[in-house]
């Protein structure tokens, strides 16, 4: 039986088969004055050192020997859940199964470096390090699988209605991080096929915003696809942020439109919720309803603060539904939030919001 791990630090266990991506993370996180980080090259190594010492996070290859990292994953949440963030390649294989890790559990996902520690970019090490302490912040709980698609949109739906038809005069902006993408989903299942436009910003590398989207897809009324540079904002639509671009709005005569674009990290994040809220307050104003889900550290607090005092709606998620309550805490302190909600009230927000608005106007 694993000890009990009472330590300030945050016991990081990294489980990946290539000595190279051991020997990076090692590296990398044990820069930190608060992690402790040891290694395993397969799931029973990991098993075994478990016992040990119980880590606080786990981070997890997918594909190794003797047992793969999904069944290690299944595991882990059945037995005694940790906190798991997927380290898999971008490869088309990889992103489909770190998607299904994250039905199974796992908060979060990594990239996995390609080159050695000297190689290793700021920018990745920045946002490794980050992933691995909101992690260590998340609680966690038995549960089954909570992401398994419910049953498929019917076929017609998939036929995208003509822009013209659908633009949307108001505009939802989303933002999330660890432990996002189950609120995200239990939002949008629950919102009828006519709702407001919708954009979202969660923090996911590169290439796996598109995976997470087409998912999201196949398992909402809604469409949901990963947001490309010039999408007009419509209504049943949602649109992610790729990973490692910014999206912002800007309105057009007669429309709302995304823009996609590079930039430096903006609150240790790209992409940045502050960079999509704060184009929103300036597009959209009290046209716009800004909503910040569970995730660690303060990207979006300013922003849903600006989004307020342009008049538009402003919501937080409460504490008791968060699996870690940074953005919204931070959001609330600041002003930020007109409203804290429980996750399963801030759909019904959501589907009403366009209409409640009209009414007021």
């Amino acid at each position: 039986m694993a000890h009990d791990n009472a330590s300030p630090r945050i016991q990081v266990l990294v489980v990946d088969d290539s000595a190279v991506v051991r020997q990076v993370m090692q590296a990398v996180l044990s820069q930190e004055s608060d992690m402790d980080v040891s290694v395993a090259a397969d799931p029973i190594i990991a098993l075994h050192k478990m016992k040990q010492v119980r880590p606080h996070v786990i981070v997890l290859d997918l594909e190794m020997p003797r047992m793969d990292g999904l069944t290690f994953l299944r595991q882990v949440m059945t037995e005694d859940p940790i906190p798991t963030l997927i380290c898999s390649s971008v490869a088309a294989r990889g992103t489909a199964t770190a998607i299904r890790a994250l039905e199974e559990g796992a908060i979060g996902i990594v990239n996995k470096p390609k080159l050695g520690v000297g190689s290793f970019l700021h920018e990745s090490a920045v946002m490794l390090i980050d992933a691995v302490r909101s992690a260590a912040s998340a609680r966690m709980r038995r549960r089954a699988s909570l992401l398994a698609p419910q049953k498929p949109k019917p076929a017609a739906r998939k036929i995208a209605p003509a822009p013209a038809a659908s633009h949307s005069d108001h505009i939802v902006a989303m933002g999330a991080s660890t432990g996002g993408t189950e609120a995200l989903v239990q939002i949008l299942r629950a919102l009828p096929e006519d709702s407001p436009g919708i954009v979202i910003v969660q923090h996911m590398p590169e290439l796996f915003t598109a995976a997470f989207a087409k998912w999201l897809d196949a398992s909402c009324t809604i469409h949901v696809k990963e947001a490309e540079d010039g999408d007009h904002v419509r209504r049943g639509w949602a649109f992610v942020a790729p990973g490692n671009r910014h999206a912002t709005v800007c309105r057009g005569s007669a429309h709302f439109s995304i823009c996609v674009n590079d930039g430096p990290l903006v609150s240790r994040h790209r992409p940045s919720v502050n960079v999509l809220f704060r184009s929103v307050a300036q597009a959209a104003g009290r046209a716009a309803l800004g909503v910040i889900l569970t995730g660690m550290g303060d990207d979006g607090a300013e922003g849903l603060l600006e989004m307020r005092q342009a008049g538009a709606c402003t919501v937080a998620q409460n504490e008791a539904t968060c699996i870690v309550f940074g953005m919204p805490k931070e959001a609330i302190r600041r002003g930020g939030a007109e409203k804290v909600l429980p996750l399963g009230a801030i759909s019904s927000v959501l589907a009403t919001f366009a209409g409640a608005e009209e009414k007021a106007g």
